[in-house]
């Protein structure tokens, strides 16, 4: 005779399941207030660090190339390919009530005010972030931020201040060029691809797209930034356990740096809507 081998397990009441759930609950919610702990005092300490720490130009030079320069090829791609997209996307949209000239302003203003932005810093997450946890993990594991503090060098403002700085400059320029490129390639492609009237789709452009809603996006970039460099150098900083550690501490900052982009893009797209709707 074959018996089930799930009977004899142990029955869950709801109780305990409903004791589990909040048990998990209030510890992520702990951990989470923890995490913004650690990262408010790892940028009191960056801040504290540029006035009266500052490293040497050439570490800032350093960074500013491997953040910003290298990142510049799949930032410019994935900027015409967006542009692309919402340009394939809008003509079809408004052919329909022969709209389409109307394909310019809904380009633009995608891609300078929302998905410039975003992208970038998904990106920049992606391929900065994971970086800079690896770099400081790998530190971290190996005892050389250790050795720096024996021989007097402050971590924060040797190895943290930078990498953060690069980030905050370079944002802006990361996301202004991803939305500029954009914004042409899909201009290009309905007006000389499509036969779109080059003059009425970038005459529509001007008149819908605002300065306020291009100044909003890029105002965005260097907030996301900082963020970004906070969490991907306190992952770095926290790394314990050898080369899984160090991989572990990578995917952290950018599963965290992700999903702090897309929290804060809509936090800062309200705000800006209200600051608008407020003064104008």
């Amino acid at each position: 005779m074959i018996t089930n081998p799930f009977t004899n397990l142990p029955s869950i009441r709801p109780g305990h399941q409903a004791k589990g759930l909040i048990a998990i609950l209030g510890r992520e919610a702990v951990l989470f207030l923890a995490a913004l702990g650690d990262c408010a005092r790892l940028l009191g300490a960056v801040i504290r660090s540029l006035i009266y720490n500052r490293a040497r130009p050439e570490v800032y030079t350093t960074q500013l190339y491997h953040i910003g320069y290298l990142s510049l090829p799949i930032v410019l791609v994935t900027g015409v390919s967006m542009g692309l997209v919402m340009a394939v996307q809008a003509y079809a949209t408004l052919i329909r009530f022969n709209a389409e000239v109307m394909s310019g302003p809904m380009v633009m203003f995608s891609l300078v005010s929302q998905i410039g932005p975003s992208m970038t810093a998904l990106l920049v997450a992606g391929r900065a972030g994971s970086n800079i946890a690896a770099e400081l993990g790998t530190m971290k594991v190996t005892e050389q931020i250790d050795a720096l503090r024996v021989m007097g060098t402050d971590p924060v403002s040797y190895l943290v201040a930078p990498r953060v700085m690069a980030l905050f400059v370079l944002m802006p320029v990361l996301g202004a060029l991803a939305g500029c490129v954009g914004t042409f390639a899909g201009g290009i492609f309905l007006t000389k691809l499509w036969e779109v009237d080059s003059g009425a789709y970038w005459f529509q452009t001007q008149r819908y797209v605002a300065t306020w809603d291009i100044m909003t996006g890029i105002a965005k970039c260097p907030i996301l930034g900082l963020f970004m460099g906070i969490i991907a150098c306190r992952q770095g900083l926290m790394t314990k356990g050898g080369a899984t550690g160090v991989g572990e501490s990578c995917t952290r900052a950018v599963v965290q740096g992700c999903m702090m982009v897309l929290v804060m893009n809509f936090i800062l797209t309200l705000l800006s809507n209200k600051i608008y709707h407020l003064f104008w």
